[in-house]
């Protein structure tokens, strides 16, 4: 077991290369960056992954490419959640042989109003899976997509029933009262709302940060709120989250991501996504670069 992730993680892009596979080069490459300017970690194929766009084959070929190119996996959790639980287990495996700080796990997500004794024989295949490696399993709640939650009573029978394996939950229902609910189950469950606008409630210990899409784009912002306690920098950081209200997220924080570094490769996405509209990139760009007052390079 590793030491419980903290503080601020963003949840990266997965970059494409032209015929539609990931892109290992540029995934390292924005990787260090993150890493090198305000990330504490990583959250490597999430939803803004993409994770669930791609094969098998090709989660396990990014995580290998982390791995390769000599990234801190103890700053690494993986998305591993799928829904067939022989994937599933497979890639959590897969995870803890390399080597990465945790198994981001969603819930078998295709049968809808499955009881909490399939979720749990679920997480239990996981756990056995990988007992002589114990990786570390995060909880993914993110209802709106998966459409079963990890409800907080669920989670306190999976912290009995699986006791040292299942550390943390990252929140995407952007329900504050869920997060604050889920975090309250034990003092050394970790639980990471998915917006940095929690950052500054954080630092008193309610949350153990926050895992976001939007901290690819205003890490360096984040740090500062984390670190310092400095509010300026949080609100900027979250004027940013906020040119994405209404708007395709995934794309959108792709086109953006092309934009400050110069690298128009990096907006690719994978179908069924679609790349981010001239109109809404247009004015995403000019909202962060007012915002930054000097591009980002």
């Amino acid at each position: 077991m590793t030491k419980t992730l903290s503080g601020v993680i963003a949840a990266i892009a997965t970059p494409i290369e032209e015929g539609g596979a990931p892109d290992p080069k540029r995934a390292v490459k924005l990787a260090r960056y993150l890493l090198d300017n305000g990330c504490d970690g990583l959250n490597v194929l999430g939803t803004t992954g993409e994770a669930t766009s791609f094969s098998l084959a090709e989660r396990k070929a990014v995580m290998d490419a982390y791995k390769t190119n000599g990234l801190p996996l103890d700053r690494l959790m993986v998305g591993t959640g799928a829904a067939a639980v022989s994937d599933a287990v497979a890639l959590t495996r897969h995870a803890a042989d390399l080597g990465f700080a945790g198994a981001l796990v969603l819930p078998p997500f295709y049968y809808k109003g499955v009881p909490d004794d399939g979720l749990v024989a679920y997480i239990d295949a996981l756990v056995k899976a990988t007992a002589q490696r114990p990786i570390p399993i995060y909880l993914y709640h993110f209802p709106a997509m998966s459409g079963l939650p990890w409800h907080v009573t669920l989670i306190k029978r999976l912290l009995e029933t699986f006791p040292n394996r299942i550390v943390g939950l990252k929140d995407s229902s952007g329900d504050m009262s869920f997060a604050r609910s889920a975090a309250a189950v034990c003092s050394d469950f970790a639980v990471y709302p998915s917006t940095e606008a929690c950052l500054i409630e954080a630092r008193s210990g309610p949350f153990a940060g926050c895992i976001s899409a939007t901290a690819n784009l205003n890490a360096d912002l984040c740090a500062r709120a984390w670190s310092e306690g400095d509010t300026a920098a949080l609100e900027a950081a979250v004027t940013i989250r906020k040119l994405f209200d209404g708007k395709p997220l995934v794309s959108g924080v792709k086109a953006l991501l092309a934009h400050i570094h110069g690298d128009a490769g990096l907006a690719r996405v994978r179908p069924p996504l679609a790349p981010f509209s001239a109109a809404d990139r247009a004015a995403v760009v000019s909202g962060h670069d007012a915002v930054r007052a000097k591009r980002v390079a």
